[in-house]
């Protein structure tokens, strides 16, 4: 919610403080709203009683005057004799004597003197007259609440009542709130039928009629508290005695809250006050203290961020608390990790070995040199290769061949120091130099080609080295640092495939290696939608005159690229590891269009290539005899004889399983290698095929005729047949009928075709053999 220290602590500070504050303020206003309540609730209770003596009082004095008059004989006699007049000159004249609001007679009979019948429920009145002698209690007249007293009149016997009544109104209740010893107001209530009324009416008055019901419903005799829209009060109501017993009366006493609160608002209010200064100062305070708190922190934080950005950092908090312990820490981490740091720059930017620059510093060169070239001037990256390094490694020892490197390095900064001099990989240095022109720096590397190359001394002993060097150069914004070093790698290896001591990368010559990997993907999707196809070279049989069999060479339409050479794609095919979703797509077209031969009539041996990758897998030989078994067809295998190099205990043991499946192979390209004689002897073949090398300048050369007969004979003597590829003449093709060769193939026979172009060629063979034979008898 906040995001500064410094806020969130004194927002804290304040916010407890002010809980505190609060809570003191409540309970001092709790402590003071029940004194003052309870002091209330004593003096209404006080009060009441009071009221309850003075209604004593008034009723007997009341009482007394009305007894006073009963038994005066003047009086007894006019009310004997009915002599109105008379009795209401008495009853009028004791009246004003005594102050009295109301007084008059009623005779047995319900006729009354002194009063207007009107204003009396005679028949009520008389009825509690009559029930009780000397009634008393609060009576209706003319509308309003009237103690009154009554006096039985007998002359001798009972001839009416006299009655004395004090009109209870509002200024009867003045008169007894000032008896009370705090500002009450009182009120009397009477009940007319299930309302209670009172005569002075307030805007509290519902409200009060509503808690005077329930509370002499509930016969309360202590104060209750009543709220209103005018705020809380204490209201005592204190049952009447009524002169019927019939419709009940309450005196009401009621004392609001906020007069006995109101001594002690000043009080509150300088609480409140001293709150509000003591929240004051405690922000003010908790704002200081907070922010001598967060300085050093935000300063942390601060020196924190610097560190994470590489920048150097420290701290400086003089304190002994905690925050000046960790600052300390701080500081001593921040040194500590610039140590690692420069200590890991220096081991990611130097070779561990011989302590040069290694190709991560020869990268940040190259882009800085760029960053700063002048106008002509372009970043040249020259790879320094030492030739049969491993041989020479092998020879002297990792220690002295690492000194080696160390050496040349250092004769090649001798040359110019403003080379930069870094090792690439473990045979290979790298320079980095500004320049105009690549060509004066392969002359300059050329002219000092001898002083670079001079042996070394190591331990004593000289030591012969040889040099290449592959350059490559780029301008600002041509290539990044890493493709310039791998153009040089690439320069280097150009330079020993053409036996050159110095050569420029040639782009052309090293060509789109990306868009060779790209083509697998196409090569792939060829194969699964069937873009791939074959074509057949037939293979004359020297001795029959027949085709004897066909070889299925593989070819793709590349839908971009066009007819692309089969060695381009198979090569590629055998580098990825795609070499066998290749050779399963010939094995299955081979055997759909040998089915399609034999459909044709013509029963010829199938032969397809299978790679030297393929030879050690026995999984795949385990495939192709189930696929050829199924099939009924007849295949002969041709595989190289460097094949069974790389793993020849597996692959010598797939040949045989081939063989003894009845699968006939063929020992393809022979002589073109390092041909091995005990290989041929190992390998369990049927064919051998004579490399097209020999067999093309086979008329012309007779060292290639001694070659190819010999050769011819030595496969016979093992049992092998032999194939002749590349014959293009008749000579050739006569030659080797002579030296006893089985079988022919070449351009002069028949160039490889498709399948239907196939069929043809073998119907005008045959038709052709059948003329020559009928000719001949």
């Amino acid at each position: 919610m906040f995001q500064r220290l410094q806020t969130k602590l004194t927002v804290l500070y304040a916010g407890l403080f002010a809980l505190a504050l609060s809570l003191v303020a409540v309970s001092v206003y709790l402590a003071i709203a029940g004194n003052a309540q309870q002091q209330v609730r004593s003096e209404l209770a006080a009060t009441g009683t009071v009221f309850d003596s003075v209604w004593a009082l008034r009723t007997q004095r009341l009482r007394d005057g009305a007894e006073l008059l009963s038994r005066d004989f003047g009086f007894r006699a006019a009310v004997a004799t009915h002599d109105a007049p008379t009795v209401e000159s008495a009853v009028a004249n004791l009246r004003q004597r005594m102050g009295l609001e109301l007084a008059f007679m009623v005779d047995v009979d319900g006729d009354v003197v002194g009063v207007d019948p009107a204003k009396v429920d005679i028949e009520k009145l008389w009825r509690a007259l009559d029930h009780e002698d000397g009634a008393q209690g609060v009576f209706i007249v003319d509308g309003a609440p009237y103690q009154l007293i009554s006096a039985p009149v007998m002359s001798p016997t009972l001839t009416g009542w006299i009655v004395f009544g004090a009109r209870l109104d509002d200024h009867e209740m003045t008169a007894l709130e000032k008896l009370a010893a705090i500002r009450l107001e009182a009120q009397v209530f009477d009940r007319r039928g299930e309302t209670w009324v009172t005569t002075g009416q307030t805007a509290d008055t519902k409200a009060l009629s509503a808690f005077v019901a329930t509370a002499m419903g509930q016969k309360l005799s202590a104060p209750g508290r009543l709220r209103t829209g005018h705020g809380d009060n204490l209201v005592l109501v204190k049952p009447l005695k009524t002169l019927d017993g019939q419709a009940p009366a309450a005196l009401v006493l009621r004392y609001p809250m906020a007069l006995a609160m109101a001594p002690y608002r000043p009080l509150m209010a300088a609480v409140v006050i001293a709150g509000l200064l003591g929240a004051a100062l405690v922000v003010a305070a908790s704002w200081a203290l907070s922010r001598d708190i967060a300085k050093p922190i935000i300063a942390l934080d601060d020196a924190a961020r610097r560190l994470q950005r590489g920048e150097a950092a420290h701290v400086d908090v003089r304190s002994s608390d905690e925050i000046g312990r960790l600052s300390d820490s701080f500081n001593l981490m921040a040194a500590e990790i610039r140590e690692r740091e420069a200590r890991i720059t220096e081991l990611a930017l130097h070779d561990a070995e011989t302590g040069l620059p290694n190709r991560l510093a020869a990268e940040r060169q190259i882009e800085a040199r760029m960053a700063r070239l002048e106008p002509g001037q372009q970043v040249v990256v020259g790879a320094l290769g030492l030739d049969r390094f491993a041989f020479l490694r092998g020879a002297i020892g990792y220690a002295l061949f690492t000194e080696l490197v160390s050496e040349i390095g250092a004769r090649v900064r001798a040359v110019n120091p403003d080379l930069m001099v870094v090792r690439l990989t473990t045979s290979t240095l790298g320079i980095v130099s500004s320049l105009h022109d690549i060509e004066a720096a392969k002359a300059r590397i050329e002219s000092v080609a001898a002083q670079l190359e001079a042996p070394v001394r190591l331990d004593g002993e000289l030591v012969d080295i040889h040099l290449t060097h592959g350059l490559a150069s780029a301008a600002a914004g041509q290539v990044d640092a890493f493709r310039l070093i791998e153009q040089a790698m690439i320069g280097l290896d150009q330079a020993r495939a053409a036996g050159r001591k110095v050569a420029i990368f040639d782009a052309a010559a090293y060509g789109d290696p990306a868009g060779n990997l790209s083509l697998m993907s196409d090569m792939l999707a060829g194969v699964n939608d069937g873009a791939l196809f074959l074509h057949h070279q037939p293979k004359l049989d020297l001795r029959s005159g027949a085709i004897a069999g066909v070889e299925a060479l593989v070819r793709w339409n590349h839908p971009t690229r066009g007819l692309l050479r089969p060695d381009l794609f198979v090569n590629m095919a055998e580098e990825t590891g795609h070499i066998r979703a290749l050779t399963d797509c010939v094995l299955d077209q081979a055997i759909v269009d040998q089915r399609a031969l034999r459909e044709a009539g013509h029963d010829l041996t199938m032969s397809i290539n299978i790679s030297g990758r393929l030879i050690d897998d026995a999984e795949f030989a385990d495939r192709a005899i189930e696929k050829i078994a199924a099939a009924d067809a007849r295949f002969c295998f041709e595989i190289t004889e460097t094949a069974v190099i790389g793993n020849p205990d597996v692959a010598l043991g797939v040949l045989a399983k081939l063989t003894a499946a009845g699968i006939p192979v063929s020992i393809d390209d022979y002589g073109s290698g390092l041909s091995s004689l005990a290989y041929l002897k190992q390998i369990s073949a049927d064919e051998l095929k004579i490399d097209k090398a020999f067999v093309l300048s086979l008329e012309n050369d007779a060292k290639d005729a001694l070659l190819v007969k010999s050769t011819i004979d030595l496969a016979h003597s093992l049992g092998l047949k032999v194939t002749a590829e590349g014959v293009e003449s008749r000579e050739a093709l006569a030659m080797l009928q002579m030296m006893g060769c089985d079988l022919a193939q070449g351009f002069h026979i028949a160039k490889p075709m498709g399948l239907a172009a196939l069929m043809g060629f073998l119907g005008d063979w045959g038709r052709d053999a059948i003329a020559d034979e009928a000719q001949r008898a």
